[in-house]
């Protein structure tokens, strides 16, 4: 029984481990994030940007709604829960880079973009990609340009998260979609108050940010945002009664792969 204990606490402890890059992830935010969750880990956690996925990997929670305006990662991960296996080739060069974003690009085109090959060519378009990056035009096509690492370790066999995301529930849309309960938990970690926010063919507005806030501030249960510290973001949740705390965080990657550190804010309110 110890053996079997330790052997599935291994695979939890790998299976944390978020397994995409994404830009602006908030891995960093989670020693932070812990403090707060701990009081409230036996809500549904609710996270309407889950992006990367580091936050709630790192959070656990038994139960979850996880949603993205980015409907191939959520494919991604929907066959995560399926136990994904890649059984193609994954290289570093540039040729085959670009192919197998044109292959993307065309099941897109063709409607083909929820199947697993799909899922499979988007993880490898992620780690081979410029800085991990996940962009895409107003076509909605995925044009990141090939990221020249020296080296990539591929992961193949994603069984490990299967269990972990057995009772997470993943949706693609609108934050003002979700089937919200009253004493969820939310988290929200929307595309920051900057020029560059094409993150998905939609973008997300200044419009967007203001109809975020209304939302989460109408929220009855625990609500956490963040976002970074622009004199117009703070001012919009101190309006709205939330409590702000400023963290520097830690790196930022940007399109032109600026790594300069960042104000960022998290917005509390209801705990």
């Amino acid at each position: 029984m110890a053996v079997a204990s330790k052997q599935k606490d291994s695979l939890t402890k790998a299976a944390n481990k978020p397994p995409l890059k994404w830009a602006g992830g908030k891995r960093w935010l989670l020693p932070h994030l812990r403090k707060i969750w701990g009081s409230y880990k036996h809500l549904r956690l609710v996270e309407p940007f889950c992006g990367g996925l580091a936050v709630t990997l790192g959070l656990a929670p038994e139960l979850a709604l996880l949603s993205d305006i980015n409907v191939h990662a959520i494919n991604f991960y929907k066959w995560l829960q399926n136990g994904l296996c890649i059984n193609t080739e994954m290289r570093n060069e540039e040729a085959f880079y670009y192919a197998n974003r044109d292959r993307f690009n065309q099941l897109i085109e063709c409607g083909e973009e929820n199947n697993e090959e799909a899922a499979a060519l988007f993880y490898y378009l992620n780690r081979t990609g410029y800085n991990g990056l996940c962009r895409f035009n107003k076509e909605g096509k995925f044009n990141v340009p090939f990221g020249r690492y020296k080296s990539i370790n591929y992961l193949a066999d994603f069984s490990r998260y299967k269990e972990v995301l057995k009772n997470w529930q993943f949706i693609s849309g609108d934050f003002g979609q979700l089937n919200i309960e009253k004493s969820d938990f939310i988290y929200a970690d929307p595309p920051y108050d900057v020029q560059f926010r094409q993150y998905a063919k939609e973008g997300f507005s200044w419009q967007d940010q203001e109809r975020l806030a209304e939302w989460l501030a109408g929220h009855s249960g625990p609500t956490v945002l963040s976002n970074q510290a622009t004199e117009r973001i703070i001012s919009l949740y101190e309006k709205l009664g939330f409590k702000i705390e400023f963290f520097d965080a830690p790196r930022m990657i940007s399109c032109t792969g600026d790594r300069t550190k960042s104000r960022e804010i998290l917005a509390i309110k209801g705990i």
